[in-house]
């Protein structure tokens, strides 16, 4: 069902299946690829225009990104929005739509208001600020007073995007997925339209930021007039601290670290970079090849997973809460598994023929590769958080996820200084993979010792079968990118060097493309997935 569906009836929604998940899953996770290609052409265009080490440009404009985003993350992929809906979609149950919808348009008048608050004051307070964010900047009065502009003009992104999640969160609730995964599409379409005509690298980041923020508002729009569609009622009004508001403010003040401990260890990692010149933008540019994956696979399992496991909790069917966990944890590996195993075998290859051209030198691909190694080897765990997070909220718990994250940022903390200085910029990024795998293995394990969750027998069969198909595909992409000269040879002989798309970007898409080709019919010689079985539940999800 789409997003302009006719309104629904005044009831529950219903509590769909395996295929149902499976169904939602793939909407959002084939509107979500659209977005993060389109936001890999606007990297790519940052990259050309900005650099990373040989100017101020790219390392200002990674830092006016990052700290909106932090805040982002709390209220879009954890926090308000992951309290918010499992209450939503319990009141919508037991209370119906309008009583449901009041408590929607209290929670939204809140957090609007408390994001607006922390913008003007993050704005007033910048100059400062910025010694937290990145300290390292104040060696280079420059970049210090450019990054302090640029996230000046960027922090009004934020108020935007938690309108956005939080109506992505009503919208979610009702099964209604599109909007919420199409909206990103407008701020990669605005980024780039505003970097791509600027020549110097300065502009390029100043007219970046203006672009950030129109498509915050686009989006915002885009949000208020799906919600209207959908027969919601969700109206603006001024704030009121309801019991309902309170209790999901007291539920999302521990949620926010429980959920975005990737995120504030993604900042923490950015803080210490801020050091190195262009280290900031080489955690970046890695960061967003390795959450493609975490993206399409991830963030989208886990949204549609939500709804689907308050529900299961809410009426006591352990079973479908039981299948809705086993499912998207092999769904969601069967995918990232493979694209971890690429990242790991090939970070060289993957950097260079992507990035390498425009202000982005070759050292700079260099430094990026030795970060996306160590981000590929913790990508399974980027997105086994986002699905054992929502085992908790889905049952009320934010708190005991939020201890365990909060641990896990100190494990980042003590880990990235050691490795730092030990080995530099990539040691940021495998004290940031560390920190997640504790993580995982905290929620993992208590949930199994409370017994709500714990993978059935067939799923762990399945996730080994999934690893020896990823390895498998591994040890031929490393293979190709060892003999990566042999591949771009006769490309470059046929006069594709020196072109926008010449020998080495054409060797990329080759060699990615007979991986990705390769790996499903091991992984169907493993029985990781039998063909049989994915028709089925392509089948179901169409049914549903």
């Amino acid at each position: 069902m789409t997003d302009t569906a006719a309104p629904e009836p005044t009831s529950a929604p219903p509590a769909k299946k395996g295929g149902g998940l499976l169904k939602s899953s793939m909407i959002y996770s084939g509107l979500t690829l659209v977005s993060r290609f389109m936001g890999f052409v606007r990297d790519l265009a940052m990259s050309y225009r900005m650099g990373a080490s040989a100017t101020p440009a790219a390392d200002a404009f990674a830092t006016a990104l990052a700290f909106p985003n932090l805040f982002r993350r709390f209220f879009a992929e954890g926090a308000f929005a992951a309290a918010f809906v499992p209450a939503y979609a319990k009141s919508l149950q037991d209370d119906g739509e309008e009583k449901a919808d009041v408590m929607a348009a209290d929670a939204m008048a809140t957090l609007a208001a408390a994001t607006i608050i922390i913008t003007v004051i993050c704005q007033l307070a910048m100059p400062w600020l910025m010694m937290l964010i990145s300290p390292g900047f104040a060696a280079d009065p420059a970049k210090y007073k450019l990054a302090v502009l640029l996230t000046q003009i960027t922090m009004p992104y934020l108020p935007c995007m938690a309108i956005v999640a939080h109506l992505s969160g009503v919208l979610n609730a009702r099964d209604r997925f599109i909007l919420s995964a199409g909206a990103p599409v407008l701020l990669n379409i605005a980024t780039l339209a505003f970097i791509l005509p600027q020549s110097d690298p300065i502009d390029a980041a100043v007219w970046g930021s203006a672009g950030v923020v129109v498509a915050g508002v686009a989006q915002a729009a885009l949000l208020v007039w799906g919600v209207n569609k959908s027969g919601a009622k969700v109206h603006w009004r001024l704030p009121r601290l309801t019991p309902e508001v309170k209790a999901l403010i007291g539920k999302a003040i521990p949620g926010a670290l429980a959920a975005s401990a990737t995120q504030v260890n993604i900042f923490i990692s950015g803080n210490l970079a801020s050091h190195v010149p262009g280290g900031r933008t080489w955690l970046a540019t890695a960061d967003r090849l390795y959450q493609l994956p975490l993206g399409l696979v991830g963030v989208a399992i886990g949204v549609a997973l939500l709804p689907r496991l308050s529900r299961a909790v809410n009426t006591g069917d352990g079973d479908d809460a039981q299948s809705a966990m086993d499912q998207a944890i092999a769904l969601a590996l069967a995918f990232t598994l493979p694209a971890a195993a690429a990242l790991v075998a090939m970070p060289g290859f993957l950097s260079d023929g992507l990035y390498t051209r425009g202000e982005f030198t070759a050292f700079d691909a260099s430094q990026t590769a030795s970060a996306l190694f160590f981000y590929g080897l913790g990508t399974p765990a980027f997105v086994l958080q986002q699905l054992y997070s929502r085992a908790f909220f889905a049952r009320g718990d934010t708190k005991t996820p939020m201890r365990f994250a909060l641990i896990s940022v100190a494990v980042n903390i003590v880990f990235g200084i050691v490795l730092f200085r030990m080995v530099g910029v990539k040691g940021i990024a495998a004290a940031t993979a560390i920190a997640s795998w504790l993580n995982v293995g905290q929620m993992a394990f208590t949930l199994w010792r409370k017994g709500h969750y714990g993978p059935s027998g067939q799923t762990w069969s399945r996730v080994a079968r999934i690893l020896l198909a990823s390895l498998g595909m591994g040890l031929i992409l490393a293979a190709a990118s060892h003999w990566r000269p042999l591949i771009e040879a006769p490309l470059e002989a046929m006069g594709l060097r020196g072109r926008v798309i010449g020998a080495k970007e054409l060797a990329l898409v080759l060699t990615v493309l007979v991986g990705g080709g390769l790996y499903f019919p091991l992984l169907f010689l493993f029985g990781g997935v039998k063909p049989s079985e994915l028709k089925a539940a392509l089948r179901r999800g169409k049914a549903t």
